[in-house]
């Protein structure tokens, strides 16, 4: 690095504020916290993916942008920026991003040139697991996992009280653990997989299978034969219904959580196995049962004494909590030059 780009990057780590991000599939939701990493306000826009990835990095670019300018600030206020994004996440370059349309990406220098702070990159489901281990847990468990039912099926492990990514930097993708080794071969994971079954692409794939074969919902009604644009508050409101089409098949997706959830503590023996996600939030009441139930029937005996599993009580705000901590201490941790 230069002399001046050194200069320029110095004098962009004064600032008193730290900007979390966390990327999705459907939105982008960045916080800005101040020096004690307390959340002082929130900024939210669509992601509009379908639009390709460079669109989603303008929209990024734009989310951080948006929130330090609606709080009467300017980017020299801001110290660092943590950013979630779906992938692996390998020296601030992410891979394999499918559902952002990103293949290999240097998202981390692109995003410090744009936006001239310094920002630190890592996997979004790692960091949700982060924020639920600190912010919700106060960072007493020293092992747990975090298990994230949305879109797709994302993970992420804490070991000896620290974030897990593994040797080739892709621990925590429990959504790729097959399942059932005859189901269902899906474009973005492996044949009958976790996520192919439980997460709610996958639901919403095995719905309108059973439909396509003579079953009837009523979300049919709402949303037309083709059961167009199925979101999670759908399925809460058919269960809510007691719609027995959609009733069975989030009960299969629940026994396949828990039969998933169960191979995790088998392998990790974790504290806690922390809930997460869209698929979570809206039909965690129903689902959560069936998971506890499921994943101790497939444990050996006593091996569930004292693991607890909960849903997560931060939202969508487990992310950019996660985010910031990430910035924050990625920052603390870099050589002075």
């Amino acid at each position: 690095m230069g002399r001046v780009s050194f200069l320029l990057m110095a004098a962009k780590t004064t600032g008193r504020y730290t900007l979390g991000i966390d990327v999705g599939g459907t939105k982008i939701l960045a916080g800005l916290f101040d020096q004690s990493l307390k959340l002082k306000a929130k900024w939210k826009i669509k992601t509009k993916a379908d639009r390709g990835g460079d669109v989603v990095m303008d929209r990024i670019v734009r989310a951080a942008r948006e929130l330090v300018e609606d709080q009467g600030l300017r980017m020299t206020d801001i110290r660092a920026i943590g950013l979630g994004v779906p992938g692996v996440v390998i020296k601030g370059r992410v891979f394999n991003a499918y559902n952002l349309h990103w293949d290999e990406v240097a998202i981390q220098s692109i995003l410090r040139r744009r936006l001239r702070v310094p920002v630190f990159v890592d996997n979004d489901c790692n960091l949700f697991t982060l924020g639920i281990h600190r912010v919700e847990l106060k960072g007493k468990p020293q092992n747990m996992v975090g298990a994230f039912l949305g879109t797709g099926f994302g993970g992420g492990v804490i070991l000896n009280g620290e974030l897990f990514r593994g040797h080739n930097y892709a621990a925590g993708e429990f959504g790729q653990m097959t399942i059932d080794k005859n189901g269902l071969k899906t474009a973005h994971s492996f044949r009958g997989s976790l996520e192919s079954l439980a997460s709610r692409t996958g639901i919403v794939r095995h719905l309108r299978k059973a439909v396509l074969e003579g079953e009837k919902t009523m979300l049919q009604d709402e949303l037309g034969p083709h059961l167009t644009g199925v979101r999670s508050r759908h399925l809460r409101m058919a269960l809510a219904e007691r719609d027995p089409l959609v009733k069975r098949i989030v009960k299969e997706a629940a026994e396949d959580t828990g039969i998933g959830v169960a191979a995790i503590i088998s392998a990790f023996g974790p504290e806690y196995v922390m809930l997460n996600g869209g698929v979570i939030e809206a039909l965690h009441k129903v689902m959560l049962p069936i998971i506890c139930k499921t994943a101790t029937a497939h444990v050996l005996p006593g091996t569930m004494e004292g693991i607890k599993i909960l849903p997560s009580t931060l939202g969508d705000d487990g992310g950019i909590h996660g985010a910031a901590i990430f910035a924050k201490e990625s920052l603390a941790a870099r050589p002075r030059r």
